[in-house]
């Protein structure tokens, strides 16, 4: 799987639930809200006064990780 803004939360978390620790390092505690789950990385970030393209590098970083 590759991440990109417009991925969505919950498509991600399906895919990796071990991928939540990184929402949670930058402050998104509400993973579990269904309203969280269908956010596109983008949206979440921007209301959470975060930057995308970090978090998007640390989550691909992560899955090629556990590729390998």
């Amino acid at each position: 799987m590759l991440v990109t803004k417009d991925s969505i939360i919950g498509d991600i978390l399906d895919h990796d639930p071990e991928t939540a620790q990184f929402f949670f390092a930058i402050g998104m505690h509400c993973l579990g809200c269904p309203a969280s789950r269908g956010e596109s990385i983008a949206d979440a970030c921007a209301v959470h006064g975060t930057d995308a393209n970090a978090l998007i590098a640390q989550i691909n970083s992560f899955l090629a990780s556990k590729a390998n």
